[in-house]
């Protein structure tokens, strides 16, 4: 069963994100400006790799344990959650930063094609819900967020594995510029709430599927128990 809110909770959960969020964002950048994301290009880039993590590992303990925020996940505006990928298409700076010798090819490429791909098709994506609502339950909706999941993953991994930590791969251009303002936001900040926003679709489309199949298989009985005429 999908749990619902009543207008009161709901403020208050809604409240509770936001503040969330501005608690989060403020907490990164205030680490940036004390490079607590940089470390040595021979050393494993973790600080940069637990800001990705931990707030995902923290959104996904805080749903499965939180009926509260379980509803407010269930009662976001689908269409919305699909819309903000459009950000993404903004990943053409990871192409232009690798023209300037800012970022490797390792890292720029996969991430800048894989941002343009998602965030280009977001609006597309976002067009088919508004006008055919079933459009969730469809497989393509679910590989659509699968593969804009992926592409973070892949993103982040590109990232870790072209920092300079790795000798093969090391070279005269690595990712450190990451681990700075403004671009630290990007992996610290950015890349796991998108994966969040990924997450809550797959998972209000599939709550949503699940409680249709419920009332339909319901109604299959009672319909079957009928008298005919």
């Amino acid at each position: 069963m999908i749990p619902t809110l009543n207008t009161s909770r709901n403020s208050k959960a809604n409240t509770a994100i936001k503040l969330s969020l501005a608690f989060w964002f403020t907490l990164v950048f205030v680490l940036s400006l004390n490079d607590q994301f940089a470390r040595s290009p021979t050393a494993p880039p973790l600080p940069i790799l637990c800001g990705v993590a931990i707030p995902i590992l923290l959104f996904v303990a805080t749903y499965r344990t939180s009926a509260i925020f379980r509803a407010a996940i269930f009662s976001a505006d689908l269409r919305l959650l699909t819309a903000i990928q459009a950000w993404r298409a903004g990943g053409m700076a990871f192409l232009a930063l690798y023209a300037h010798g800012i970022l490797p090819a390792l890292f720029a490429f996969p991430a800048g094609i894989g941002d343009i791909a998602i965030g280009v098709s977001a609006p597309w994506i976002a067009l088919k819900l508004t006008n055919q609502p079933d459009y969730a339950n469809t497989r393509h909706f679910a590989v659509w967020n699968i593969l804009g999941i992926a592409d973070l993953v892949i993103a982040v991994s590109a990232g870790a594995l072209s920092s300079g930590f790795v000798p093969v791969l090391a070279g005269n251009v690595t990712t450190s510029a990451m681990a700075n303002l403004p671009l630290v936001l990007i992996p610290a900040f950015l890349v796991p709430m998108l994966v969040m926003l990924h997450v809550a679709a797959l998972v209000q489309a599939r709550n949503v599927t699940a409680s249709k199949s419920k009332r339909s298989s319901s109604e299959v009985p009672l319909i079957a128990a009928m008298p005919r005429i």
